[in-house]
């Protein structure tokens, strides 16, 4: 499994370089190199059966450092903003490919809806890193641009889930239960009072006993990765962790040298996450869904960016900021990844096509998104 990690690493630093040098996002020669690693069975089993793990690791980095670079009053300034954006494109989305995929696959509708579960999910491993760029850069922060992006693909994500989940359940012939929909507003919320104390607790913690920075790194990693145990509760992690690094942020300021390091720490987890999530492509998926996946894709697109701007309306945003906003919710990643192809290993006839899209929605929107924000935030932002 070790030489799989090596071969990871190099693959991603030289595949990631040789985009740069075309003027190409990084993100989409790591993506590549998976792929091809798979293909090729350069990949030990191993690695693979724990790559779920590997790639929620470096999730969890990345969300700490999203958290170190957001502060309590850049969350309140977009809070209403965020709040819808955090549910209303992908239903918006959902309802795209509820339309439109029963008359271009000939899938029922709950088959329908069952796809745009496994593909509304908006990538925070895509977005967030960069909207931690554009902060770094000054770039939309006195809006509260990135800071609304971030907030509101971190909750969007746990929507998506639950709804995914409930339709396959209806597929499988269960019922629609109204705490499963009620769990969704109450994960986030309980999430970020959880978040919230364990931030406090830990920041008035680091503060009294002065530690090594490398040691308080280790203990706020590790705390990070014990929250991952609220999910069996119905409490969102990711939410819970993304707040803590907050609280973090606001008691300590720069205190421990938190961003840096954990900036640092998101060079190799980079790597880590899009190679794993490459690997986890199946390229005769691909092959199979065609042109017609990458069709659905787009006209659902096109319901989700109507969605992101019926999130806007009433704010104080410009057009040219309101298009970057629509821009920064494409791309599709993770979630994609992971809940792909569940619909296929419960053994429901639209499995194969619903994984099917799902690796098309990888393969065009991760690049197409990344390139698209790199492209338009000099243009777009202020």
């Amino acid at each position: 499994m070790l030489p799989s990690l090596g071969i990871i690493f190099m693959s991603g630093l030289i595949a990631g370089y040789a985009c740069k040098l075309i003027k190409l996002p990084s993100l989409i020669g790591m993506l590549v190199a998976g792929i091809a690693l798979n293909a090729l069975g350069l990949l030990n089993y191993e690695i693979l059966e724990i790559s779920p793990d590997l790639r929620q690791l470096a999730l969890v980095i990345i969300l700490i450092r999203a958290g170190l670079s957001l502060s309590i009053a850049d969350v309140k300034k977009v809070g209403r903003a965020a709040v819808l954006m955090s549910f209303v494109p992908a239903i918006f989305e959902i309802t795209g490919y509820v339309i439109f995929a029963p008359i271009i696959f000939g899938i029922t509708t709950i088959e329908a809806a069952i796809m745009g579960g496994a593909l509304a999910a908006v990538s925070p491993a895509v977005i967030v890193p960069r909207m931690v760029k554009l902060m770094d850069e000054g770039k939309g922060t006195k809006q509260g641009i990135p800071q609304l992006i971030m907030a509101g693909s971190s909750c969007d994500d746990i929507m998506v889930i639950v709804l995914f989940t409930t339709f396959t359940g209806i597929a499988m012939g269960g019922a629609v239960h109204v705490i499963d929909i009620v769990h969704i507003p109450l994960s986030i919320a309980f999430g970020a009072i959880v978040g919230a104390v364990v931030g406090t607790v830990l920041s008035k913690y680091l503060q009294k006993f002065k530690l090594n920075e490398g040691i308080a790194v280790i203990i706020v990693l590790s705390v990070s990765l014990i929250l991952l145990l609220l999910e069996d509760l119905s409490i969102s992690p990711l939410i819970a962790i993304m707040t803590m690094a907050i609280l973090l942020k606001a008691h300590l300021g720069n205190g421990y040298g938190f961003a840096r390091k954990f900036g640092e720490l998101w060079l190799a987890a980079e790597l880590l996450l899009f190679i794993l999530v490459g690997a986890s492509v199946d390229i005769t998926y691909t092959l199979h869904a065609g042109a017609s996946a990458v069709l659905i894709i787009l006209l659902a697109l096109c319901f989700r960016s109507v969605g992101v701007l019926v999130c806007l309306l009433g704010t104080h945003f410009t057009f040219k900021e309101k298009l970057f906003c629509v821009i920064a919710y494409l791309p599709k990643a993770t979630v994609q990844a992971a809940i792909g192809g569940l619909a296929l290993s419960m053994g429901l006839e639209c499995g194969t096509i619903v994984l099917s899209v799902a690796v098309v929605g990888i393969i065009l929107t991760a690049p197409l998104g990344a390139i698209l924000i790199d492209a338009t935030k000099d243009k777009l932002l202020d």
